[in-house]
């Protein structure tokens, strides 16, 4: 299915005492590059994340933020420096001696030092911790990949309403090119009488001359790739794999039909239809460049 590489996912759950959100963004990108956000103490889960996205994204520009929050307040062991805390209290009431105020200096107060506190996390189980954050990446990771399918398919329609202006265009080509031989014939005959002022004109060389006009303006071969890329193309949008590259490279060869054929067709009605086939053929190549 054709996926955009822009898209947004977001998943939160509560897990293990924890409060888990993961948010993934992606724009487009030729290759898959990859950015995080995580908290200092689980940067150990960033090559996991890193895995994790990358066996479901093949290219774009990925950025995953991870936050986690302890909701119960367990899992820590806190104690304080008693004797820092006692130091505190003497030089506040030693203070308050010299000053002539009244000593005041109560618990609260000397609970607002925080550097008489010391928080020790617990060990956690880093396996347990990747399992939780994986259970919510893998919800973000799904939501993601949604956002980028319902994308994916607006811009294979576009591509598809293209391709079929291209074909008309085509045909329009097809049509015109053998009209503009047989005009060039005719060309040819009113100048030749014009020059020998006679109607005695060698037919053969006009049809020697006529043909090889006729060879040097051909364009059928050009018209014949043109359908079977378009065609190609049509077939590679309905793959389930990644197709960007695909359709990247066979929009290259598109145009390089369409530049030959205005090349060799000198004609007013067929330039306008190569102006036409090239102008859509750059709005699929727009197109394909934000595709996965």
């Amino acid at each position: 299915m054709i996926r955009s590489m822009t898209g947004y996912g977001r998943a939160q759950e509560t897990l293990g005492g924890r409060d888990i959100t993961v948010e993934i963004r992606a724009v487009n990108h030729r290759y898959f590059e990859y950015s995080s956000r995580l908290p200092r103490a689980y940067g150990y889960l960033d090559d996991k994340l890193k895995g994790l996205l990358q066996s479901a994204i093949s290219r774009g520009k990925v950025d995953v933020s991870l936050t986690m929050q302890t909701i119960d307040g367990g899992g820590a062991d806190v104690s304080i420096n008693r004797t820092l805390a006692a130091d505190y209290l003497r030089e506040l009431r030693q203070l308050g001696e010299e000053l002539g105020v009244k000593d005041d200096v109560t618990l609260s107060v000397l609970s607002r030092f925080s550097d008489i506190f010391t928080v020790r996390k617990a060990a956690e189980d880093e396996d347990q911790v990747w399992n939780d954050v994986r259970q919510v990446a893998e919800a973000a990771v799904e939501r993601f990949v949604a956002m980028r399918q319902v994308e994916g398919q607006r811009l294979k329609a576009d591509v598809l309403n293209r391709l079929e202006a291209i074909e008309e265009a085509v045909t329009g080509v097809e049509e015109r090119s053998p009209q503009t031989v047989a005009e060039y014939r005719a060309r040819l005959t009113a100048k030749l009488q014009e020059l020998l002022q006679t109607t005695t004109i060698d037919q053969q060389r006009i049809l020697t001359e006529a043909a090889i006009v006729a060879e040097k303006l051909a364009v059928d071969e050009e018209t014949v790739r043109l359908r079977s890329h378009i065609a190609q193309l049509r077939d590679i949008l309905e793959l389930p794999e990644a197709v960007g590259r695909k359709l990247d490279f066979l929009v290259q060869e598109m145009n390089r039909e369409a530049n030959t054929i205005g090349s060799k067709a000198q004609d007013v009605q067929i330039a306008r239809l190569v102006v036409d086939i090239k102008s859509n053929i750059e709005k699929i190549r727009e197109q394909i460049q934000n595709i996965e």
